[in-house]
């Protein structure tokens, strides 16, 4: 399992990455078991009222969240680009450039 967590804004968002061999949480929408590696992740954007308030750049934004969307890959590699431009896209949903978008994947501890 790989921990995919970007940074931006003092902010942070991670997402799980389950590989070949793991067994992914089992819900509704979830994608295909046979698929080799899923990707499970939070999606959110601005909102003008309601939502929850998170602090970007020291500044209060509303943001409200979607079910997650579980996605399968057939390869590790396809599995962790879309997993970075996931993040990204989070990020900018809520006004932070890509440029300011630090990601790093971590091995999850068993």
């Amino acid at each position: 399992m790989l921990l995919i967590r970007g940074h931006g804004g003092g902010t942070d968002l991670t997402g799980t990455l389950f590989e070949r061999g793991e067994k992914a949480p089992e819900f509704k929408g979830a994608p295909d078991e046979d698929a080799p590696y899923v990707w499970i992740c939070d999606e959110f954007y601005a909102v003008e009222t309601g939502g929850s308030v998170q602090m970007v750049d020291g500044e209060e934004v509303r943001v409200a969240f979607e079910s997650p969307m579980p996605r399968g890959f057939e390869t590790k590699d396809q599995a962790v680009a879309a997993a970075k431009d996931h993040i990204r896209t989070q990020f900018a949903r809520i006004g932070v450039p890509e440029r300011d978008v630090e990601i790093e994947v971590i091995k999850a501890d068993e």
